[in-house]
């Protein structure tokens, strides 16, 4: 394999939650040797499960059972298992540090010493109480790239607020415009958008920081808020507001510019055998549904011929995009009757081939086996110790000069203290065992 893009650089994660372990998992897809840092006395809750060695009774809930990649759940290592942190901790390296020491202090201080970017999401309170602010540790190194990725950023009046991705969203305005037209914001979903537009925007401003370094030899500091990395996703909204006074109201599915849009439930299909009884049926019914853009009379064109040319589609109503947008409510009826006599696919491979933008609405079973990622090779298998074999979700990209692949499945508890220790800070045997003794070292929360 190809020398990978990030295959020089060190880098120390402590982060939390989404965001953060995001953008290190962008950096350590691409080469970047990524050590992840963590404290035995300190539980990360929402990083490394809901709670420590969550008692049996709430295993068999959803909160316990359902958030483990493990369905034989074992207490003692469901912080390697939560699928949370599994889903952003691949090609990852971990050890274990007590930074509330002194001792820990200065071996975090000594990894940094050697480290070319350290990410971090914590309050300025946290940070500060630590001594490990920008201030701290540009002593230290002076070639350090420091990026911080809390909900607000490091100045202004929220900046020591606690956010998560659903108080950020709703701060930004995401959570208002999402929903259908007669629907409140409570109907809505939690998706954490701001965790993935943070996470993506922070390993691009990190990369860019490493470009600036070779330039100047010098480091920086890297202030990036989480909202304000995702409202310029709702930028259209936005400058609607700024330059016409005017809300954006929720739409449901309809199309901002004036096309005919909409999803459409398609033909009911068999799913997986279930239990009968209770009037229940042995055998599951999963409805489908499609989603349609007609943007103007040549697709309107290529749909009516999809559809055989109904005599509907020469109605006067639909004569035009103006009249079929008036029009919107009526067409959805008769669109959503013809897409119920077909699959989904089905309906896609219709439309697509007269050039009709549409595709099924599949779930994460259908995304596994769906013929295409597969054949991209999209999805790669790792091996576990504690989750087993599985497909994980691949690349976002791929590079013609640097070729890569999934490496190393996401990473335990203190899997490679030994590594770090003695390989990096050159730390004796003797050390070593006095480190484990005194809580610095382990696998296990305390």
């Amino acid at each position: 394999m190809a020398e990978q893009a990030l295959s020089d650089v060190k880098v120390l994660d402590l982060i939390w939650y989404i965001s953060g372990p995001y953008a290190a998992m962008l950096l350590a897809d691409w080469g970047a040797e990524v050590i992840r840092v963590e404290s035995c006395q300190h539980f990360p809750m929402y990083t490394r499960g809901v709670m420590m060695k969550m008692p049996f009774e709430l295993v068999k809930s959803r909160v316990g059972y359902a958030n483990h990649c493990k369905p034989s759940y074992n207490p003692d290592t469901a912080h390697n298992t939560f699928l949370l942190f599994n889903a952003h901790a691949r090609n990852k390296l971990g050890m274990t540090v007590n930074l509330r020491t002194p001792k820990g202090m200065d071996i975090f201080k000594r990894l940094i010493k050697v480290s070319d970017v350290f990410i971090e999401n914590n309050s300025p309170r946290v940070k500060e109480h630590l001594g490990i602010t920008w201030e701290d540790l540009k002593e230290v190194n002076p070639r350090l790239i420091y990026l911080s990725l809390p909900g607000f950023g490091g100045s202004g009046p929220y900046k020591n607020y606690r956010a998560l991705g659903a108080h950020q969203e709703g701060f930004g305005g995401h959570t208002y415009m999402r929903g259908y037209v007669d629907e409140e914001p409570t109907a809505t979903s939690t998706i954490y958008h701001t965790d993935e537009a943070g996470g993506i925007n922070a390993a691009f401003a990190i990369v860019m920081a490493l470009y600036q370094r070779q330039k100047t030899g010098k480091g920086q500091y890297i202030d990036m808020a989480q909202v304000e990395a995702s409202i310029p996703h709702l930028a259209q909204a936005v400058m609607d507001y700024t330059m016409n006074r005017r809300i954006t109201e929720r739409m449901g599915n309809r199309d901002f510019h004036g096309a005919v849009q909409g999803c459409y439930r398609c033909k009911d299909v068999r799913g997986k055998w279930v239990p009968g009884g209770m009037g229940m049926p042995p055998m599951e019914i999963v409805d489908t549904w499609v989603n349609i853009t007609i943007s103007n009379d040549q697709e309107w064109q290529g749909f009516c011929r999809a559809l055989g040319n109904p005599d509907w589609t020469k109605e006067e109503r639909f004569s035009d995009s103006l009249s079929r947008y008036k029009n919107h409510d009526e067409l959805d009826k008769l669109i959503g009757e013809w897409t119920r006599e077909h699959d989904a696919c089905e309906v896609m491979h219709l439309l697509q081939k007269e050039g009709v933008p549409a595709g099924p609405v599949l779930d994460e079973k259908d995304a596994y086996s769906d013929p295409h990622l597969r054949a991209r090779g999209f999805f790669e298998e790792l091996t576990h110790a504690d989750c087993g074999t599985h497909l994980y979700p691949g690349l976002a990209f791929r590079m013609s000069k640097t070729p890569n692949q999934l490496r190393l499945p996401p990473v335990p508890l203190g899997e490679h203290n030994e590594y770090v220790y003695k390989e990096i800070l050159k730390v004796s045997d003797e050390e070593y065992a006095e480190l484990e003794k005194e809580g610095h070292i382990g696998t296990e929360f305390v």
